[in-house]
């Protein structure tokens, strides 16, 4: 997604400058969307929503988008709660929530072919640094060839394997806890609201999806996590619905779950010359906050606003002080989101009990003082504070 998203900022200025894209994808989308119980999500911030409709897919992305009109952050066996609303921060909807195959469809179904070639399902196998750029071996149905870039930018995951290969280290931090996908519905529905519940446990959050839906995330500590994910669906339900309570009515059906490992994981590196690094492979962060591809997306709009200004100067995309000039521009809202995340995680992840009594007294003051909360609401919808 992070990678259709750069293609696509760029690909009007690319049109006029004479640059040629390529986005190389290991998997292919499906025939057409298709509505799944089991689809995978990803929540968008108003933010987000702003840059999207930057990038002229927002119209069609609405139409499957469950908007977030209400946020409610509860700490499960104590009174401590902040409620934020769309309506009170002025927005149709404090943030979205959609399919993972909607948005990699309406992405690219904008792309412009006369400048974007597509090469998928294709996999770079190895990459080399040249005098002016990179060499890339990329294979693609049993042949590999050899590509030349100006300017590579890796935004293959968490995991990526480019970025050993090229010796660029990653600071690892594991949190020492699994997190549970699934989605699951209930009797009352959702209401627009998105629920952020922290247990003892660890976090879990359940976010609107169309109908009575909700995506599913829920922390839990390493050894306990593979086998409350395994459990049969009316015991899974009961486990959850304890952890829960009862703010959707009955929790009634749950599909299948995917349960990973959860870290902060930070580049060392994330601009060399004629590189970039992007999305999580330069930074994955907890899921809990939300955060993650909403901060890769403000990434990849400024990274692509610095090679237009760039190109406009006749500077080439990959010369080291344009990349530069782009992570000092985003160093403080990595940092700052970065930190936000891992704040949340920890600090509601603990049980000691003076912990736990400071961050209730903190969720009910941000209840009560409406500076605070807009000010924390702010950072939920990814704008500046």
């Amino acid at each position: 997604m992070v990678g259709a998203c750069l293609a696509l900022a760029l690909q009007a200025f690319a049109k006029q400058a004479g640059w040629r894209i390529r986005l190389v994808e290991a998997h292919p989308p499906g025939e057409g969307h298709q509505t799944s119980y089991d689809a995978r999500a990803t929540a968008l911030s108003h933010g987000s929503r702003l840059l999207l409709e930057r990038l002229g897919v927002w119209a069609e992305l609405s139409k499957g988008a469950e908007p977030i009109r209400r946020i409610h952050v509860s700490d499960r066996g104590h009174p401590g709660v902040t409620r934020l609303e769309a309506q009170q921060e002025g927005v149709p909807a404090l943030g979205y929530v959609v399919e993972n195959a909607l948005l990699g469809k309406v992405l690219l179904g904008a792309l412009d072919h006369d400048v974007v070639e597509w090469l998928a399902p294709a996999r770079v196998s190895r990459v080399q640094p040249q005098v002016g750029g990179y060499t890339l071996d990329v294979e693609q149905n049993g042949v590999t060839q050899q590509l030349r870039t100006d300017l590579l930018v890796l935004a293959d995951g968490g995991r990526s394997g480019l970025l050993e290969q090229l010796g660029v280290h990653r600071d690892v931090k594991p949190y020492g806890q699994m997190a549970i996908i699934a989605n699951v519905s209930s009797s009352e529905g959702h209401d627009s609201v998105a629920y952020e519940r922290f247990t003892q446990s660890g976090p879990l959050a359940l976010l609107p999806l169309s109908g009575k839906r909700c995506a599913l995330v829920w922390t839990l500590p390493e050894e306990e996590a593979a086998g409350v994910a395994s459990l049969p669906d009316q015991a899974f339900l009961a486990r959850l619905q304890d952890a829960f309570g009862y703010r959707m009515g009955a929790l009634t059906q749950v599909g299948s779950r995917a349960c990973y490992p959860l870290k902060l994981i930070e580049a060392q590196e994330q601009v060399r010359p004629h590189l970039v690094v992007l999305g999580n492979a330069a930074h994955s962060l907890h899921p809990i906050a939300g955060q993650g591809f909403n901060l890769s997306l403000r990434d990849t709009l400024a990274l692509a606003d610095t090679l237009i200004a760039a190109g406009r100067q006749q500077r080439l995309p990959g010369e080291l002080a344009t990349l530069q000039q782009y992570l000092q521009r985003q160093q403080q809202d990595q940092r700052q989101t970065v930190a936000f995340s891992d704040y949340l995680t920890r600090l509601f992840s603990n049980s000691q009990p003076l912990l736990t009594m400071g961050r209730n007294l903190g969720l009910l003051g941000l209840d009560m003082l409406p500076p605070a909360r807009r000010l924390f609401a702010r950072r939920a919808m990814g704008l500046k504070a």
